[in-house]
């Protein structure tokens, strides 16, 4: 397996622990539970970090020089890493809503 396959698989891998994290989060938000949803929103934070390390290696080797190929498995990892974003912004507006109902 290439380094780039490997990097793909790690922003897919650390993307989806982030979108589970924040669909958690709005699940123990939805129950009054805020203090384990404010947690799930720090872990998917933190794999959010994950995948930005492996998307920065990446973004590294082009800068310096290093020709890579775009495959359909970087452009999945990639599309996975941008919904992930959007549902961790989402989780968060709902665990703000949440908190305002009760």
């Amino acid at each position: 397996m290439s380094s780039l396959e490997e990097i793909s698989f790690q922003i897919i891998l650390h993307a989806g622990n982030a979108r589970s994290s924040s669909m958690e989060a709005i699940q123990f938000a939805k129950t009054g539970k805020f203090e384990e949803a404010t947690k799930k929103i720090e872990e998917a934070n933190q794999s959010f970090l994950e995948a930005h390390h492996a998307q920065t290696s990446l973004l590294t080797k082009e800068a310096n020089g290093e020709s890579l190929a775009v495959s359909i498995l970087l452009v999945h990892a990639q599309d996975h890493l941008m919904t992930a974003m959007t549902v961790k912004e989402m989780a968060q507006e709902f665990i703000d809503i949440y908190r305002k109902i009760s």
